[in-house]
């Protein structure tokens, strides 16, 4: 197919570009500033703003399927207007160009904890940006994921530089909330893997890894991996979650206005059921402490953005 590939800069679509490309498709991706991006062998390189109407209709000329994989977290308090919008944008310029398929990645976590609380903002966002995109005059096929484990991750690189500089942790009740970690790699493996099943068209799927774990465990296998002693984590239930992004923010590169969001998240269970996709597209799932490993091993790398 010919594929457009948006946030292709960002942690996710940087790394889905090179598997379609393998898998042999026509890419094209759209970036604010070609030149800030330097694209793969073959890549079609489109240029446009997804907040500027009009700035993106020649990128999506000749598009069957397109993904859309932008938010704008690290942006401020206003990310979720600036996301509704962005995602308003596309898909009436993606309906009137007559692309058939859209695929977003979206996030885990039930509208209703079970408990009266929502939705954080941040996963509130997702959720609705969802729902703006679900309206375009095309098949949406959403897949919803938990912390994607990987270098460029924002929950990630978080979680890495706190075992890294911190061997005691005071922290919120979150610490013992569920969530089902995936690796990047797998995370591609199933947005790729899409296209090639049509009845996946216009349907949601849940995807994981293949281990549930909670915040403190994850943050204790990821300081094993790195060959750090355990940290010491402490939660306590009167350390909020805006005392927590600006401690964060203190100890870590991680910048205020992304760990807030990220944090206020944490509270939510993010468990999948992907059972239906695994029937649909196989993907052999990376081991947690796997993926960490992969991870660690490509610290090297640069990242323009961050995903959770």
């Amino acid at each position: 197919m010919r594929v457009l590939v948006t946030g292709a800069t960002g942690f996710v679509g940087g790394r889905l570009v090179p598997v379609l490309l393998d898998r042999g498709h026509d890419v094209r991706v759209l970036v604010r500033d070609p030149d800030g991006y330097d694209p793969p062998e073959g890549v079609d390189v489109g240029t446009g703003d997804l907040l500027e109407p009009g700035s993106f209709d020649a990128a999506l000329a000749d598009v069957e399927a397109a993904y859309y994989l932008v938010h704008s977290m690290g942006s401020g308090g206003d990310f979720a207007e600036r996301d509704r919008q962005a995602a308003a944008n596309f898909a009436r310029a993606a309906g009137e160009a007559g692309v058939d398929r859209v695929v977003y990645l979206g996030g885990l976590g039930e509208d209703d904890d079970g408990e009266g609380e929502e939705l954080s903002a941040h996963l509130r966002s997702r959720r609705e940006v969802e729902r703006v995109l679900a309206d375009g005059n095309y098949q949406l096929t959403t897949l919803r994921a938990a912390v994607i484990i990987g270098k460029g991750s924002a929950s990630f690189e978080m979680i890495r530089q706190l075992d890294r500089r911190l061997p005691v942790m005071v922290t919120p009740r979150w610490v013992h909330t569920p969530c089902q970690p995936i690796a990047i790699d797998d995370v591609t493996g199933y947005l790729a893997g899409l296209l090639d099943v049509p009845e996946t068209a216009g349907e949601t799927y849940e995807i994981g890894g293949p281990e549930v774990l909670d915040y403190a465990a994850i943050m204790r296998r990821t300081a094993a991996v790195m060959g750090r002693r355990k940290p010491i984590i402490l939660g306590v239930p009167v350390l909020t979650p805006e005392l927590s992004a600006y401690w964060i923010g203190l100890v870590t590169d991680v910048p205020t206005s992304v760990a807030r969001p990220l944090i206020h998240g944490l509270k939510t269970p993010v468990v999948a059921d992907d059972e239906p996709i695994r029937k649909l597209v196989p993907v052999d799932l990376t081991p947690f402490d796997e993926a960490v490993t992969r991870a660690l091993a490509n610290e090297g790398e640069g990242e323009d953005e961050g995903g959770r």
